[in-house]
């Protein structure tokens, strides 16, 4: 498998991850919106990246929403 496949692979696998946790999410409570906000705004990035073929943002876009995600319930932020 040459590098361009794997990277988007591993994009795709990602994008599914984090869109499937987002789903899940709980707000505990609405002043938290804002963090969903931007983890959404990084996963439509990372969509429009990868469309367009630019896999390098397209993964950096989608590792940032997984970032701030872990890190929101890591310290209590999202449920």
């Amino acid at each position: 498998m040459d590098l361009e496949t794997s990277l988007k692979e591993e994009t795709e696998k990602w994008l599914f991850k984090v869109k499937e946790e987002v789903a899940s999410v709980r707000l505990l409570d609405q002043k938290r919106k804002d963090i969903l906000t931007n983890i959404n705004a990084y996963v439509k990035d990372s969509e429009y990246f990868l469309a367009k073929n630019d896999l390098i943002r397209a993964f950096e876009a989608v590792i940032w929403a997984w970032a701030i995600l872990e890190n929101s319930r890591e310290f209590g932020a999202l449920g």
